[in-house]
């Protein structure tokens, strides 16, 4: 589908790119703005990021999302490739399908872990680096404990929506809170193995990164609350921070404008 507006005219596109082991599906704004990728969480895929494409394709980017292998629509094809591969490997190789260069890497919870796994495999493909309501699968003992000692009880086994929505959202956008419980329900698929990370991420190896970082926690985040995305702030040089308000661990989607506000500040300087 062609779209022109008064800028430029773009060619939207959302479909499969065949790579090495996965058939992937993606969405691509088009037009030649600098590329933007955005990495969803574990409990979404390429839908949860419905509402910020709009904005930021309006702010003159090219905007790309996709279903990470065994999530949505995407699927693994073992006769092309290794199983089950990393989401760092799928990505760079749908980078190189659309022939990016340099881009924007934005990344919500668990597509966090996949973007520090690949700004630290290929920094100089990226511009930027935005990380938001995510842990990072950093190895490190004395996280460990001091999330298990600070975590709710009974944490692990609430409602999704209990663990990942904030109270507000729940209470004033029953519609918007039955969206997200759809595209959850049609995220992982059943039986899906968990792609692993190409390296094992720890604090150490994060104070290589000379990508401009930027980390956004939800303050009412009860998955990965403020505090955790500080101890990484501190290992990251240079990296800034900005905690979002009325947001839980579905940060962009329950505020998709403030969300992009923040990004567009920020990597508008890079």
């Amino acid at each position: 589908m062609t779209t022109t507006t008064a800028q430029t005219q773009t060619r939207q596109f959302a479909g499969y790119a065949d790579l090495p082991g996965v058939r992937l599906w993606y969405t691509d704004s088009g037009g030649s703005g600098v590329p933007v990728v955005l990495l969803h969480a574990n409990t979404g895929n390429a839908d949860s990021w419905q509402y910020n494409i709009p904005g930021l394709v309006e702010a003159g980017y090219r905007v790309i999302a996709f279903d990470r292998r065994g999530w949505g629509r995407s699927t693994a094809t073992p006769e092309t490739g290794p199983q089950p591969g990393t989401i760092a490997e799928d990505l760079h190789a749908l980078v190189e399908h659309l022939k990016l260069d340099r881009f924007h890497l934005v990344a919500v919870a668990g597509g966090g872990f996949s973007a520090y796994d690949y700004v630290l495999w290929h920094p100089e493909r990226l511009r930027s680096l935005v990380i938001a309501a995510s842990g990072g699968a950093i190895t490190d003992e004395e996280m460990r404990k001091l999330r298990e000692k600070t975590t709710l009880p009974g944490f692990t086994s609430w409602p999704a929506e209990f663990r990942e929505v904030s109270m507000g959202y729940m209470a004033t956008n029953p519609e918007g809170l039955k969206q997200w419980l759809e595209i959850h329900h049609n995220s992982r698929q059943q039986g899906a193995p968990v792609q692993s990370q190409r390296t094992t991420i720890t604090y150490k190896k994060l104070e290589t990164i000379r990508v401009p970082t930027l980390l956004m926690p939800g303050d009412q985040d009860l998955q990965t609350p403020p505090w955790v995305m500080r101890r990484q702030l501190e290992h990251i040089p240079g990296a800034k921070f900005m905690v979002l308000p009325e947001a839980a661990h579905s940060i962009n989607w329950e505020q998709p404008e403030a969300f992009n506000r923040n990004v567009l500040e920020y990597i508008k300087d890079w």
